[in-house]
C-alpha cells in the first residue's frame, strides 16, 4: 500500500511539473514577439516610397504602406480579423497611433471614395505614421 501510495505521488509530480513546464513555454512564446526580416521589409518600403513621385500614385503608395504593416502586424502576431483590430490590439507598441489611424483611415478613404483631391500633407502624415509603425514593430531599423 505505502509503495502505490508513493508511486501515485510521483506520477502526480511529474504531470504537475510537465504541465508547469508546457504553460511556462506557452507564455513566453507568446511574449517573445517574432523577428521581421527588415531587409524585405526596408525594400518593399523604399519600393512604395518611389510611389509619392507622382500625385497620380499617391493613393496606391498609402495602399501599399497600409498593406506594408498589416503583414508586419500580422507576423507580430497581434489578434484580430481586420486590421484595424490588429491595431488595438497592438496599440500599446505603437508610438504614434494617431498617425497610424490617420494612414489607415485615409487609405479606407482612398479605396471606398473617389479622392481626386489628396493633399500631399496627408500623404506624408500617413506614410510617416505607417512608417514609425513598422519601425516600433521592428520590421524597419531605427535611424
Amino acid at each position: 500500500m505505502f509503495n502505490s501510495t508513493r508511486i501515485i505521488l510521483g506520477t502526480g509530480l511529474v504531470l504537475v511539473a510537465m504541465l508547469l513546464f508546457v504553460l511556462i513555454y506557452s507564455v513566453q512564446r507568446r511574449l517573445r514577439a517574432p523577428k521581421l526580416d527588415t531587409a524585405k521589409f526596408e525594400r518593399r518600403w523604399q519600393d512604395l516610397q518611389k510611389l509619392c513621385g507622382t500625385k497620380a500614385t499617391w493613393p496606391l503608395a498609402v495602399i501599399n504602406a497600409d498593406k506594408l504593416l498589416d503583414e508586419a502586424l500580422k507576423k507580430s502576431r497581434m489578434k484580430g480579423k481586420t486590421m484595424g483590430e490588429r491595431l488595438v490590439a497592438a496599440q500599446r507598441r505603437l508610438s504614434d497611433n494617431d498617425g497610424v489611424w490617420f494612414g489607415h483611415k485615409l487609405r479606407n478613404r482612398v479605396v471606398h471614395e473617389e479622392m481626386d483631391k489628396l493633399k500631399q500633407d496627408d500623404i506624408q502624415t500617413a506614410l510617416r505614421g505607417f512608417r514609425q509603425a513598422l519601425k516600433d514593430l521592428g520590421a524597419l531599423r531605427h535611424d
